[in-house]
């Protein structure tokens, strides 16, 4: 019922507008130009309104980069996240370069060939030389771009495993994540979902000898300096491993096995003291002290003060509890996660106990 009158009141206000546009227009004065064809006045204001907006629209484009440049993430907190970042802004330029020339060039000559009386617009059928520049200047770009963005992205995707790369699997599961490290075997353990039972949770192969010192975790611990190779298992549907701080993204497919790999270069105690993240923590707390003095007036729990971590989320909408999909993952010194990594629990040591 109430959908029914919404749509007679907009259908209402419809007649009411269009009554009024035919009053106005029989309001007129009977010598007032009522022709629909554009005259020279027309065309000088309708000239001047496409500078004008041109001139508005780079305006407000520089604007708004100069005042959300602090939505930015900060520096790449990977190897190859530099080159990432690189391969955007270059991109981004050059996109930016031939939209303000275009833009600029067609809003300028908009005004300058407006339409006068008696003048004729001077038209020939095509220009080889033309339509040669503006085909082989893009596929010239294009193709430096795509060229690029392949050593990129093999460079991600092909980690070549030696005795330094570090392998690990992350499970996901509606609706959080799972971290698996190999033992002093380096070698991870047969799974399957076949095999998930009790404290079995990411499904190991009790029978194959290389998952007993297998290690399974839910905060991801990486070294400083070392290679990573991920490997991805999903128990249900599709989820999509995210690392935004490390420019990295994965889809984690039921049935399958999808990785790829990088090197961290800065642990989290660098990025929460860069320049960046201390004025977004400083920001973030001042709106979480003002929110805090309306719970407590309400006689609720104040909040507490926020510490930058970096998150590994889930970028696919895999459910209702998508949103909690999320795994802290702490960037340490080597020497600090070789300590960490020896007080955790292996599979056999966590099986025994129950």
């Amino acid at each position: 019922m109430t959908v029914l009158l919404v749509i007679i009141i907009v259908a209402l206000l419809g007649i009411t507008f269009w009554q009024m546009s035919k009053m106005f227009k029989l309001s007129k004065p009977v010598n007032s130009n009522d022709t629909q064809v554009a005259d020279n006045k027309d065309n000088q204001t309708q000239g001047k309104l496409m500078l004008a907006f041109v001139v508005f629209l780079y305006l407000f484009m520089f604007y708004s980069f100069w005042e959300y440049s602090r939505f930015y993430l900060p520096e790449a907190a990977s190897e190859h996240g530099t080159d990432y970042d690189q391969l955007m802004f270059i991109s981004l330029a050059l996109i930016m370069f031939v939209q303000i020339i275009t833009q600029g060039l067609l809003h300028w000559f908009s005004y300058k060939y407006k339409g006068e009386k008696n003048k004729k617009a001077l038209f020939y059928a095509d220009n080889d030389k033309l339509e040669f520049i503006w085909t082989i200047i893009p596929v010239i770009v294009l193709a430096g771009l795509i060229i690029y963005g392949l050593f990129s992205w093999n460079d991600i995707m092909n980690v070549e495993e030696t005795e330094d790369t570090l392998v690990v699997e992350i499970y996901a599961y509606q609706f959080d994540w799972r971290a698996r490290y190999a033992g002093e075997d380096k070698t991870l353990g047969k799974a399957n979902v076949r095999f998930i039972e009790g404290v079995n949770q990411l499904g190991l192969d009790e029978s194959d000898p290389y998952g007993k010192d297998d290690i399974i975790v839910n905060e991801l611990h990486l070294p400083k300096g070392r290679p990573v190779l991920f490997k991805f298992r999903s128990q249900d549907v599709l989820h999509s491993a995210y690392f935004p701080f490390f420019r990295s993204q994965m889809n984690v497919v039921p049935g399958m096995i999808t990785q790829f790999g990088f090197t961290p270069t800065t642990t989290t105690k660098e990025m929460r003291k860069s320049e960046y993240m201390v004025d977004k923590v400083e920001n973030i707390n001042e709106i979480r002290d003002e929110r805090s003095k309306e719970l407590v007036a309400n006689g609720e729990m104040e909040l507490e003060d926020y510490e930058f971590d970096y998150y590994l989320l889930c970028n696919k909408i895999c459910g209702a509890s998508h949103y909690n999909m999320q795994m802290k993952i702490v960037v340490e010194e080597e020497e600090d996660y070789n300590e960490w990594i020896k007080k955790q629990q292996t599979f056999q040591e966590l099986t025994a106990q129950n």
